[in-house]
């Protein structure tokens, strides 16, 4: 993407942080390991900076209404450019990011120490900790910042970038929508050589289909949950026989320059749904069409989640698998939320506030029967408009007729 659009994404954090402040970002995510995937780096720093590069750390400043950004990395090192490549110079990172300062790793601590004489805040990336939870090493730099200057004022920078990367900007979304087309590919691929075999298996082709049209990596872990697996939320085994009769439900995403998709179907292993899977399968996707036409600027994730917890009251009582229609009887066959945001993160950071023009969001509802052996979530990626919500990804057939349709004349 042009450096435009991360300038942009660090004019939105400045923007919300106090005058005379600094704020510092590291680019790894946590503890050093010898090898590790190149994506998997802190995405607050990614966003701010569109620089995949370990150990690099970013400086935002502002004083007197000025703001300026800085970049430390590392010099050049024959030996590692040899065994695992070059780091990128100081010209390549002012061109990805648009930084208006780079220097070298060795000189960060003395800057940060001329800094602190004239700024009164620092900002640091700080992930809120369950009570006992071990520090990270922005915790225990925060700690070594307040012994040794301790006129300086900790703050934690996450909630001003988790407000900025609520609302996407046109790149971003170019991203998402060529991840969600690698992810369409993958699941054709799957449907393709849909039969009997064990879940992995399965997984496999879409495995591979991504890595063939490009994909960076993977959003999150594949589940492929065959029958009563699907019952499971995170169910990530992947390693029972998908059967003949079994629906099986896939929830995967591509990663295309560190942004997501995020995607769930739900299949019939033999290529054909059975009267109970279809009106069960039925009632989630008209679900999933009504949380669509709701979805909209001002109403929030928890308001969509109430709209469908409703219609199932009345829905599954009609079809006899629950009696009363309460929420508690709900609550047994769907138990999760239908929308969270997406982004650089499958789970991206919002601010939870009211949706706004620019959020993208999943859309998800589900039905786990586990008494029947059948679960069945339907995920798409929306995008919140000035007036309502556009489809992500409409290519992802989902309708029932339709799958059996393209496994019937696409078959392998």
């Amino acid at each position: 993407m042009d450096k435009m659009v991360f300038t942009e994404n660090r004019i939105k954090v400045f923007e919300q942080m106090d005058d005379n402040s600094i704020m510092v970002i590291f680019s790894r995510r946590g503890p050093d390991v010898t090898f590790q995937d190149k994506y998997e780096i802190n995405r607050n720093y990614y966003y701010l900076s569109g620089v995949v590069e370990y150990d690099n750390i970013l400086v935002l400043k502002k004083k007197d209404g000025t703001c300026k950004s800085l970049m430390f990395i590392k010099p050049y090192d024959e030996l590692k450019a040899k065994w695992v490549g070059a780091p990128k110079t100081k010209e390549e990172i002012m061109n990805i990011s648009g930084v208006e300062e780079v220097a070298y790793l060795d000189s960060f601590d003395s800057t940060i120490v001329r800094y602190m004489q004239s700024y009164g805040t620092m900002y640091l990336d700080i992930v809120t900790k369950e009570k006992d939870q071990e520090l990270d090493f922005v915790d225990k730099y925060a700690d070594e910042i307040r012994n040794r200057m301790p006129w300086v004022s900790i703050k934690n920078g996450r909630p001003l970038i988790q407000h900025a990367r609520t609302v996407k900007q046109e790149p971003e979304l170019e991203q998402m929508r060529t991840a969600i087309d690698i992810t369409n590919k993958g699941i054709q691929n799957i449907l393709r050589h849909m039969k009997p075999m064990y879940e992995y298996q399965l997984e496999s082709y879409f495995d591979q289909a991504i890595k063939y049209y490009g994909a960076t990596g993977y959003a999150f872990p594949t589940i492929a949950a065959s029958g009563k697996n699907a019952c499971c939320l995170h169910y990530s085994d992947n390693n029972s026989m998908a059967k003949d009769g079994d629906l099986i439900l896939f929830d995967l995403g591509a990663n295309y320059n560190c942004y997501c998709a995020d995607i769930s179907r739900t299949f019939p292993v033999n290529g054909v749904y059975s009267r109970r899977q279809k009106q069960l399968y039925d009632i989630v996707l008209q679900g999933q069409k009504l949380v669509f036409g709701k979805a909209k600027p001002g109403v929030t994730t928890k308001e969509l989640n109430g709209f469908l917890r409703e219609y199932y009251k009345v829905e599954l009582k009609k079809i006899g698998l629950i009696e009363e229609g309460t929420e508690e009887e709900v609550s047994k066959y769907y138990f999760h939320g239908v929308s969270h945001h997406i982004g650089v993160d499958v789970h991206d950071l919002a601010d939870n506030a009211p949706l706004k023009a620019g959020c993208v969001i999943s859309n998800e509802p589900g039905l786990y029967i586990s008494e029947e052996g059948i679960g069945i979530r339907i995920e798409d990626d929306v995008l919140i408009t000035e007036n309502g919500a556009e489809w992500l990804s409409p290519q992802i057939i989902k309708e029932t007729e339709d799958i059996e349709k393209f496994i019937k004349e696409n078959k392998i």
